[in-house]
């Protein structure tokens, strides 16, 4: 039985630059000066690899505006202001039966899809805004909508308001259908 060496070289050349770099740690705390012969040593250092940091400052926030009827579910994410769209996805864009895209799965994968681009922007926070369709129609969201909250809660991005913002009618807006209804 041949057992091989998986070390590759890089694992090699980090061995390499970290054992001299340990020594010399050892040597500045017993003596409190730094050697000359350390100076070379942390110049060697920084030829290895190095694994970035993540800066813990302000969160970046967005605005996650959901739009949930009964037929679909679309959600865009903007910033602040909501001038610039920062990613976007609907049901419709997830699954093929066109009956299947108001439904609370369509709205998850559609959240997912949205919430792994901010990740990449680097966006840590949202608000989120729900809207119904409103007007004379109906006044309450899909089901898409609360699929949406939990899916986001889930992933790690962090909800710091969560409002409703269907447009309700102040003056009893005309409805649709004409003066004698809708006739079947």
């Amino acid at each position: 039985m041949v057992i091989y060496n998986m070390t590759t070289d890089k694992e090699k050349k980090i061995k390499e630059v970290a054992e001299p770099v340990a020594e010399a740690k050892k040597e500045v705390k017993e003596t409190k000066e730094v050697p000359k012969e350390t100076k070379d040593v942390k110049e060697v250092a920084v030829a290895a690899p190095v694994v970035p940091q993540i800066k813990k400052g302000k969160p970046r926030v967005a605005i996650l505006h959901v739009f949930s009827s009964k037929n679909d579910t679309i959600i865009t994410a903007t910033d602040l202001s909501g001038a610039e769209t920062l990613a976007w996805a609907s049901g419709g864009m997830i699954v093929k039966a066109d009956r299947e895209e108001g439904r609370p799965y369509a709205a998850m994968q559609a959240a997912l899809k949205v919430i792994t681009v901010l990740k990449d922007k680097g966006i840590s926070m949202v608000h989120i805004r729900i809207r119904a369709p409103g007007g004379v129609g109906l006044k309450t969201p899909g089901p898409g909508a609360q699929a949406v909250v939990r899916t986001i809660a889930r992933t790690g991005v962090r909800i710091s308001r969560i409002e409703d913002v269907t447009p309700l009618p102040t003056d009893s807006m005309k409805r649709k259908g004409g003066r004698r209804g809708r006739r079947v």
